[in-house]
């Protein structure tokens, strides 16, 4: 009788002292590309099962990920309050100083527009619970997938959907708990292939990634003479998010030297909301024509 074969976990090699992080996490997600695509292949084979109508699905929030179940998903979630910073709000806002609720913190909940196999647009919902569809509705629920499998899926349907569903595809694989995407959403903002509009999503969350390796990845974005001008701009912007000590020196680099009048244009004006006094200083070295 065939008996199950152990398989050794995927996890990087041994640190080397030449490796930078970048590369370090870049070589654990190649390692564990293949589980990934054979995930993205069921949960997707799943999908396109489903008859026309609504797919959902739910899987783990990471910590701190919450919100009302409704249209507030919040990144900063701590005591069961939504924080005022990174907050997203969608189709709509509310006045934070007439209105308090309470917050959940997750799971993610994505329900999908499918039509002949193929998903026309999603919604994303942290906490809440799903409500109990009409009668005529169609609706397909595959219950709670593994958060691996689920950005797995998601990251796919961004790499290779030109519509709606593709940009709206990121948002949630980078709310889902125990994975690390940026280092596939740095590959989606370099593709060609990939639509424009999903590009600069995957560059505004990489640049919502903590960390140095994200803020040097965003720069290196910037002076890559392969990708498009929007996308650099999309990355000036995303280095504008990163903390000071990170993003300011950053921007004033680009702003400095880079061959492209447009982009150094968007990095001076990211670093006049800035208010940090290094800008200050850079203004007043270009005014003066030191």
């Amino acid at each position: 009788m065939a008996r199950p074969v152990a398989r050794p976990a995927c996890r990087a090699g041994p640190p080397r002292d030449h490796q930078s992080v970048s590369q370090r996490l870049l070589l654990a997600w190649a390692v564990c590309a293949l589980p990934a695509a054979s995930a993205a292949q069921r949960l997707g084979s799943r999908v396109a099962a489903a008859p026309d109508g609504t797919v959902r699905l739910t899987f783990a929030a990471r910590p701190g990920v919450c919100g009302n179940g409704r249209n507030i998903i919040a990144l900063d979630c701590t005591g069961g309050r939504c924080g005022r910073q990174h907050t997203i709000t969608i189709d709509g806002g509310y006045d934070r100083d007439e209105v308090e609720y309470d917050c959940e913190s997750g799971p993610v909940r994505v329900s999908l527009r499918v039509r002949d196999g193929h998903a026309q647009s999603l919604r994303t919902y942290v906490g809440g619970r799903w409500a109990t569809p009409s009668a005529d509705a169609v609706v397909t629920d595959l219950g709670t997938v593994s958060a691996r499998e689920a950005v797995a899926f998601l990251l796919e349907l961004a790499r290779r959907e030109d519509g709606r569903a593709g940009e709206e595809a990121i948002l949630p694989a980078t709310l889902a708990d125990s994975v690390v995407v940026w280092p596939t959403l740095l590959k989606l903002a370099r593709d060609d292939e990939v639509p424009q509009r999903t590009r600069r999503q995957a560059v505004f969350w990489l640049g919502q990634a903590a960390g140095d390796a994200a803020t040097r990845d965003l720069a290196d974005l910037v002076d890559d003479r392969t990708v498009d001008r929007d996308v650099q701009e999309q990355a000036v912007f995303a280095l504008s998010q990163q903390p000071r000590d990170a993003g300011v020196p950053a921007l004033i680099k680009i702003a400095r030297s880079h061959r492209d009048g447009e982009v150094r244009r968007k990095a001076l004006f990211w670093l006049g909301q800035s208010g940090d006094p290094r800008a200050l200083a850079l203004f007043e070295e270009i005014l003066l024509g030191r």
